[in-house]
């Protein structure tokens, strides 16, 4: 693609050059791909990209710890779209964050009150794990104060507040009966805030990038679900989307793990899987920007439903899952006896098969061809 494609209005884009270490187009490319699973125009993947470029637009991020295995910062640690460093040095500027800190002790807690203070009304909260509330939320602590206390003085004056993982949003774990310390999510104690949900365990760090990039740009938060989740990650079951789905409608299923349907790469329903009540993007966006199949589904586990509330942690985890939705045709026998029916004829399940097998196939090779375009295209420039 030539760079005189990108309309970018005349702005310049060396600094960021300099500063990211990748090309115009490079950049300009990352920006488009994260407005177009946004759902939002070429116009403001633009936007986006001079959201990052100008430094003044930064945010400060408040960003809280409480009762949690650190796992989506974890996640985030493992972020290559950008880089952690990239999010911290030019999309936001990270003021505090008790994993990430370089300092410790009363210095930093110093370093968060006078950000606070100091950007009332625009910085961004960020809440990592749950956050006990019985006995007055002694069971978590920081610096002598209870995480209740520092979550509700924290999002007095946040222009916005982010639940980062399942234990923000939902609880999590320690949610779970019998919940001796009152695990809750940080909406359930800021009632009255808005407070947008990024649950997963761990949860995706592209739906929190993406999330982060929409507020950078457009100083708010994106369209939510009734869940307060965002709409662009969190929109279809991960039924709809799994590559699985054919042997679902076929009526093959794993029934033990290491039989032979599971060796097949057949549906897991039968296993417990929670995809068919379970909204999420991890179908398409998989973990650690390595591709082969890398979420659970597709190493050959069912999904426990993590980023749904009273599912993932409550509901047990080989327990068959409620099926919200179907595709035509709709007159399949039921569950239980379609692996023995003739319901569906061979011929029928090989056509539906070869029809999604050619769609996955032609997304496959499209993003190999944009993959070895980009390697070319930086390869160009360094050598230009």
């Amino acid at each position: 693609m030539a760079e005189k494609e990108f309309d970018t209005d005349g702005f310049d884009f060396s600094e960021v050059e300099k500063r990211l270490g990748v090309s115009r187009r490079t950049f300009l490319t990352f920006c488009m791909g994260v407005a177009g699973s946004l759902g939002l125009s070429t116009k403001s993947a633009f936007a986006m990209a001079k959201a990052i470029a100008e430094p003044k637009m930064r945010p400060p991020v408040i960003w809280l710890h409480g009762q949690e295995c650190t796992g989506p910062t974890e996640s985030l640690l493992r972020s290559e779209q950008p880089s952690l460093a990239h999010l911290i040095l030019d999309m936001i500027s990270l003021d505090y964050h008790q994993t990430l800190d370089a300092g410790a002790g009363h210095k930093v807690e110093e370093i968060k009150k006078k950000s606070m203070e100091a950007n009332k009304g625009k910085y961004l909260l960020v809440v990592e794990g749950a956050i006990p509330v019985n006995d007055g939320g002694i069971y978590c602590k920081i610096a002598g104060e209870t995480m209740l206390d520092l979550t509700r003085e924290a999002a007095e004056h946040a222009a916005a507040i982010v639940a980062f993982g399942s234990c923000a949003s939902w609880g999590g774990v320690q949610s779970a009966s019998p919940n001796p310390t009152g695990a809750k999510g940080a909406q359930a104690v800021l009632p009255g805030k808005p407070v947008v949900n990024i649950p997963g365990c761990p949860p995706n760090p592209a739906n929190f990038l993406g999330t982060v990039l929409y507020f950078v740009t457009f100083g708010k938060l994106p369209p939510l679900d009734a869940q307060n989740r965002p709409k662009w990650a969190y929109g279809r079951l991960i039924h709809e989307n799994c590559y699985r789905r054919p042997h679902f409608d076929a009526g093959r299923f794993a029934t033990e793990f290491g039989d032979e349907g599971h060796k097949l790469g057949h549906c897991l329903y039968k296993l417990g899987c929670k995809g068919p009540e379970t909204y999420n993007n991890c179908p398409s966006l998989e973990f650690n920007n390595v591709g082969g199949g890398v979420w659970p589904i597709g190493v050959g586990h069912p999904c426990f439903g993590c980023s749904e509330e009273g599912i993932g942690f409550n509901k047990p985890m080989f327990a068959l899952a409620d099926v919200k939705t179907h595709t035509p045709p709709n007159n399949f026998p039921d569950i239980d006896d379609r692996q023995s029916s003739s319901g569906v004829s061979p011929g029928a399940a090989a056509l539906g098969g070869a029809a999604v097998g050619a769609v996955v196939g032609a997304t496959l090779v499209a993003a190999k061809k944009l993959s070895a375009s980009d390697d070319s295209s930086n390869s160009d420039d360094q050598n230009s």
